[in-house]
């Protein structure tokens, strides 16, 4: 994309992000078309615009920095819905990266979630877990990875960071991954 004026070319550099919005879900409290997303973030300029399931996940292309997308999808979804929605930014270099650094790569992915947060956990994120039976956790670089050998829905785990992230099953994070990266890819 280039603009230009008086004679001069400035040429911006688009990235690809992708965008995970904290509680996004099919039904319920926090229903979001993803449709309404997808205009939101064209709103904001970014363009190459995709959604993944109804989650609240999108993939699209912005000459913006994260923090400037982050800032800017987060007005829009203020705007839309009178309340904060929290939203984590991560460039495809980093999906590819999270998705390449998995430490559970023995557990099913549908089983191995990553929680998502807009900071490095702090040291002693995990030693405030509660409810661990056999989950096993580590952490990343703003990340938090969960292998829940049987399952999320019947895990008793909480993990305080959770309140301030978004988790997504390695299915999904993979997916996004790969989208990211098909765009300029």
């Amino acid at each position: 994309m280039s603009a230009r004026g008086n004679n001069e070319s400035i040429t911006l550099e688009m990235k690809t992000y992708v965008s995970l919005l904290r509680a996004v879900n099919v039904g319920g409290t926090g229903k979001l078309p993803m449709s309404e997303l997808r205009a939101m973030c064209a709103a904001a300029g970014f363009s190459d615009i995709q959604t993944y399931i109804a989650s609240g996940n999108a993939v699209f292309a912005s000459p913006k920095s994260a923090a400037q997308v982050k800032s800017a999808l987060e007005k829009q979804l203020e705007d839309y819905s009178g309340k904060p929605v929290g939203v984590i930014v991560r460039s495809a270099e980093e999906m590819s990266e999270i998705v390449n650094a998995n430490p559970f790569k023995k557990s099913a992915p549908k089983n191995t979630y990553v929680l998502f947060l807009d900071k490095a956990p702090v040291r002693d994120a995990l030693s405030s877990v509660t409810g661990l039976a056999d989950e096993q956790l580590h952490l990343g670089k703003r990340e938090i990875y969960i292998a829940y050998p049987n399952g999320m829905g019947r895990s008793k785990l909480k993990l305080p960071a959770a309140k301030i992230g978004t988790a997504r099953n390695l299915n999904t994070v993979t997916a996004l991954a790969k989208m990211a990266s098909d765009i300029f890819g």
